[in-house]
Formats: C-alpha cells, sequence, structure tokens
C-alpha cells in the first residue's frame, strides 16, 4: 500500500485574521493582492439597506395615504401603532446617547480596552439593522390599520340616509327618479342601476316578491302563467318558465332554490332550473301564499275559504281550518311571533295559528269595506290595513286599538309593504307614494316620495328589498324599479340562515341543513312571543306551594283491569240504551232516596238542637 499526502501549498485556505484593524483574506499562494475587508456592521447594513428598499418605499406609500385619508387617521388603532413605533425608537436613542463607555462610573461589567474601542465604533456607526427592524414593524401596523379601515368601509357602512331639502320651501316627494339618477346618483352607478323599467304585456299585469337575502326576485305574470327568476346583483334571468294558465301569487322557500306558486286549481312547487318538484293537491284554488323560515310551513289561503298548513320538510299537512268569513287574498304573517294576520271581504283582520282551530284575534277594521292590503312591521307591533274605503289605517297589535288613518286620494290601496328601517310604501291606482317611519305613529302631511306610472295603473304588488335602498312595483305594463334612500337596512346580519346575499353554493347547503336542524315545532307558535320558555309569574305562597308538591315523590296509580266475563256485548249494549230511559220502577227508587237523605238531615239537626234546647231562653228559641 502507498499512501501520498498533499503538499501543504496545494491547500486552498482563508486565512483570517484577528486584529482590531478588520479582517483580511489571501490564498496560500500569495498571488493576489491583500485587500482590506470593510467593517462587519458596515457589510449588514449595506445588505439590510439594499433589502429594505422596497419596505421603505411601501412605509412612505401608506403614511401618505394614512395622512390623506381622514376616515383611517380617526382609527385608533393605526394611531395607537404608529405613536407606539415612534416611542420605542425614541427610548433605543435615549439610552444609546446616554451610554458612555469611557465612563468608569457607569462602566459597571469592567470592560476592558478592546471592548471599550469596538463600543466606540459601534456608537459611531448608525444601527441599520434596528432602524429596518423598526420600518418593518411600523410599515405591517399600517397596513393592518388599512385594513381595518377598507373592512369597516364594507362591512359597517355608514348610517342609512335621507333625502334632507336643503330649504323650507322644497319637498322632497317633488323629486323623481328620473331627476335621482340624473343629478344626484352620476357618481354612484351601482345604485343608478336600480333604476329601470321592465316592459312586459303579454302576461300583465304582474307582481313580485324578494327572498329573504334581497339578492333573488320571483316575477309572475296573472294572465298567462309567465314565471321569471331573477338575479339582482348582476340584474340577470335565472330561469324562465310559462304555466300556461291563471297565477295568483308565488313566493319563495327556505331559500331561492325553490319556490312556491299558487296557480288556477291548486299550488305547485318549482326549483330554481324551472322544473316542477311538487304539486299540492290539498291547497286547492289559492289566492295568496306565504312562507314561515323558522317552522317550514307553507301557508295557503283559498276560495272556499280555507286557511292550511303544510310542512315543507315533511311534506305532511299540519292544519287546515275553515275561516266563517271568506278572502280576498290578503295573507300576510307577523315576522315576530309567526302570526298569520288574514283580511276578509267584511272589513275585518282575524290572526291565526296551526294550533287551534278558532282565530286568536279579530278586529273590525274597515265597516262596510273589504280589505285590500294588508302589511306589518318587522317589530311585529305595527299593522297596517288598505280598504276599498280608501283608507289606511294603522293599528297597535300591543293593544290592538287603532292609532290613526289617512285618506288614498288617487284611489284604493291595492298594495301595501314596510320597509327594514320602517317606511311604509302604498301602491294606489297609479301611484307609489312611500311614507316616513313617522307615518306609523301619527299623522304628517305628506309622504316621504311620490312617484307616478301613468297607464300602469293599478297598482299590482309593492315590496322592499331587503338590505337594500330598492323599491320593486309590480303593475299592468310590467316591474319598475326605484331607489329609495334610508329604506334598507345597511348591515347584514350573515350569523342568521339564509339572509347573506353573498352565500356561495356550499354556505346554502350548510345553511339549509342546520335551518333543518334547528327547525321549530307548529305548536311553538303564539299569540305572545315570550310565552315559550318563560317564566310563570306567581306569588311566593303559590311558588312555595309548587316546591313542596314537587318535592313529593308521585306514585303512578296502577290502571285497575276491566273484565266482562259473562257478560255478552248484546247486554252491555242494551244496558247503555235503557241508562236514559225513565221508568216507573226508576221514579219510585229515586223519590225513595230522596225520602232517605231527608230523613238522615232531619234526625242529625234534632240531635243538635236537643243540647241547646235545655240551655236556651224561652225568648231566644225563636232563633233557633
Amino acid at each position: 500500500f502507498f499512501f501520498f499526502f498533499a503538499p501543504r501549498s496545494c491547500k486552498l485556505t482563508m486565512v483570517v485574521s484577528s486584529s482590531p484593524q478588520g479582517r483580511k483574506s489571501k490564498p496560500k499562494d500569495g498571488n493576489q493582492q491583500q485587500q482590506q475587508a470593510e467593517p462587519y456592521s458596515n457589510v449588514v447594513a449595506r445588505g439590510i439597506h439594499h433589502s429594505s428598499r422596497e419596505t421603505q418605499e411601501e412605509l412612505t406609500a401608506l403614511r401618505d395615504k394614512v395622512a390623506a385619508s381622514p376616515r383611517l387617521q380617526s382609527l385608533a388603532q393605526a394611531s395607537h401603532q404608529v405613536d407606539a413605533a415612534k416611542e420605542r425608537r425614541a427610548i433605543l436613542q435615549i439610552d444609546d446617547a446616554k451610554f458612555d463607555p469611557n465612563d468608569d462610573s457607569k462602566n459597571k461589567g469592567g470592560l476592558n480596552d478592546k471592548q471599550r474601542r469596538a463600543l466606540s465604533r459601534r456608537k459611531e456607526v448608525r444601527n441599520k439593522a434596528l432602524q429596518a427592524r423598526l420600518e418593518r414593524l411600523e410599515t405591517r401596523q399600517l397596513q393592518a390599520a388599512v385594513a381595518a379601515g377598507e373592512a369597516q368601509e364594507i362591512l359597517e357602512t355608514t348610517q342609512p340616509g335621507m333625502l334632507e331639502p336643503e330649504t323650507d320651501m322644497e319637498r322632497t316627494y317633488k323629486l323623481t327618479q328620473a331627476q335621482l339618477k340624473r343629478d344626484f346618483l352620476q357618481e354612484d352607478p351601482e345604485t343608478a342601476k336600480n333604476i329601470f323599467d321592465l316592459t312586459l304585456t303579454e302576461s300583465a299585469p304582474y307582481g313580485l316578491k324578494y327572498d329573504r337575502s334581497g339578492r333573488y326576485s320571483i316575477l309572475y305574470g296573472e294572465t298567462k302563467g309567465h314565471l321569471a327568476l331573477m338575479d339582482n346583483h348582476h340584474q340577470s334571468l335565472v330561469t324562465e318558465l310559462s304555466v300556461r294558465e291563471r297565477v295568483r301569487d308565488a313566493c319563495f322557500l327556505h331559500n331561492f332554490n325553490m319556490f312556491a306558486v299558487a296557480q288556477k286549481n291548486h299550488a305547485f312547487i318549482y326549483d330554481h332550473n324551472g322544473a316542477e318538484v311538487h304539486r299540492l293537491g290539498d291547497h286547492q284554488e289559492p289566492l295568496a301564499l306565504d312562507f314561515l323560515p323558522y317552522h317550514w310551513l307553507l301557508v295557503s289561503v283559498g276560495r272556499s275559504g280555507w286557511i292550511k298548513y303544510q310542512d315543507t320538510s315533511t311534506g305532511g299537512m299540519v292544519a287546515s281550518y275553515r275561516m266563517q268569513v271568506p278572502t280576498k287574498g290578503v295573507l300576510r304573517q307577523n315576522p315576530v311571533n309567526a302570526i298569520m294576520h288574514v283580511g276578509h271581504i267584511n272589513g275585518t283582520v282575524s290572526l291565526w295559528c296551526p294550533s287551534t282551530s278558532q282565530y286568536l284575534v279579530k278586529m273590525q277594521c274597515h265597516r262596510g269595506a273589504a280589505v285590500t292590503s294588508m302589511a306589518i312591521d318587522p317589530t311585529g307591533q305595527t299593522m297596517v290595513t288598505g280598504g276599498a274605503d280608501r283608507k289606511i289605517r294603522i293599528f297597535d297589535l300591543r293593544m290592538y286599538k287603532e292609532r290613526h288613518w289617512f285618506t288614498c286620494a288617487a284611489g284604493v290601496p291595492t298594495s301595501l309593504d314596510i320597509s327594514q328601517r320602517g317606511l311604509l310604501s302604498v301602491g294606489h291606482a297609479g301611484h307609489v307614494s312611500v311614507w316616513s317611519n313617522q307615518a306609523l305613529h301619527e299623522r304628517i302631511s305628506g309622504p316621504y316620495m311620490n312617484e307616478m306610472l301613468p297607464r300602469c295603473g293599478p297598482i299590482e304588488s309593492v315590496r322592499f328589498r331587503p338590505f337594500e335602498d330598492v323599491l320593486g312595483v309590480g303593475h299592468a305594463r310590467g316591474i319598475s324599479s326605484m331607489v329609495i334612500p334610508g329604506s334598507g337596512e345597511p348591515q347584514v346580519d350573515t350569523s342568521e340562515y339564509n339572509l347573506n346575499p353573498m352565500a356561495d353554493t356550499k354556505q346554502l347547503r350548510e345553511h339549509e341543513v342546520r335551518a333543518l336542524l334547528d327547525k321549530l315545532q307548529p305548536n311553538m307558535i303564539a299569540l305572545d312571543a315570550q310565552q315559550v320558555a318563560g317564566i310563570e309569574a306567581s306569588d311566593p305562597h303559590s311558588r312555595l306551594e309548587r316546591l313542596q308538591d314537587a318535592d313529593k315523590k308521585v306514585v303512578p296509580m296502577k290502571r285497575q283491569r276491566q273484565t266482562k266475563r259473562g257478560q255478552s256485548k248484546i247486554q252491555v249494549k242494551m244496558r247503555q240504551k235503557s241508562r236514559n230511559v225513565i221508568t216507573e220502577n226508576r221514579k219510585l227508587l229515586k223519590e225513595s232516596k230522596h225520602e232517605q237523605k231527608q230523613s238522615q238531615t232531619q234526625r242529625q239537626d234534632g240531635a243538635g238542637n236537643e243540647e241547646y234546647e235545655s240551655e236556651t231562653p224561652a225568648a231566644l228559641k225563636r232563633f233557633f
């Protein structure tokens, strides 16, 4: 075996000196010139400077953006974070200035000469690494502040704005939709596109309804049965079909995937593709439909005077009651307690629930005139009715009393609706009037907005779009969409099922399953919404008795076995038939029993009086 060793001169290594002037590197062969390396802190600072150049530019842009926006400046988070970063930087500069390595009194660590020279050089060189680190920290803080401001603008929008006149001579109801779009909505094209008209005359008159999220709407033509499902965000058509028979009403079920239609003879359920899913044969000649989302109940009133509740989750009929007075198709639900309000042709309004076969409350709203329209506010405390006498009456449902009324000069109010912010819309003849929320509590001089639709009367339906300042109107020439500032709720509660207008397919499936699991039973519908899961009010004495009864052990009674040994069915039936027959023997037996009772009572009274007759004076015996 032979071993070869490489010469030491062939070894390519770097020799680094440890002198305080700097670090040197040279090859062993010595062909290249020796170059003095720059200090290590300068190399690190130069690398940090190149790497943080983009961070500094981003930080400058963020500072300009925060300075230009008063909204971002008002955020406490951004100002607090910027001040904290500046304060930390000032503390570091003060601590660095206070330190003196040459002062032996402050040098308690016992530094040698070499360590003192290193600290003095570090003091002369600016700490760019620390500065870059603080700049990156401040950049992240400003980015978080800007993101919080953008999220606040998207999710928590400003309070709903209303139209306000500049002078006392101006009136808001004189502003038309054309003027509103031309003069005030030029900088807001998203809102301006909600003002449009759809001319549909083949199957007119048309009605429309929105789903709970406000994204989808269903249009139905009453004459020839034209149905259309629209996406209001993109203003596109989802599906369209024709049933070729009269359609009286339509409504969405738990979401936009299924909707029910009241046709000529029966009610039908269709999906979002236009396919027929169910035919509800029990709902004969329906005039109006409504859906209870928390109980999954489809409610209908028919021409024959029946109100019917059907569970859409199981398909079974829950309740079916006959009303004493027929209706003209006026049916609305109370969103708080799920009580159905039905308007009748004799001017009365009855309140129904599936657990009782009789109406809960009956109110005389219009004397001598039929109820043509009705609406209930989202709080469930106010009911507005319109009658054939051209009067609109407002009732307080807490006391079932009338607050006030006013008259429609144009014609009979054919449709009413109340927005999420309490605005009242009235469709009468060819006019659409919108009253402010003050009209529900007191009489006011004039409406909030008014729009005239020539040659479009009578108005078939008016409905406010949820979470938007939009009012949809169905009339004799098609559909019209109007912008009503301040009518919609600006903040969406996405925690509630089927209320998110931006929900995707996965979220819709999840909401459907969760809503089905949280479905309420029909017997939980009551006139008093606080009755379910409430505490029974009582005095302390009855409460104590109830607690004592609860402590006692309840022993179930054994059920006695009924036997009929030796008795045939014919004998039992004959005995039952002769039970109510009056004969002479039965009369004699009854008289003898009555005489025995009288004799017993006289004996008892006589035995008690003998004890007192001996002691009682003769003058007082007449009182005994």
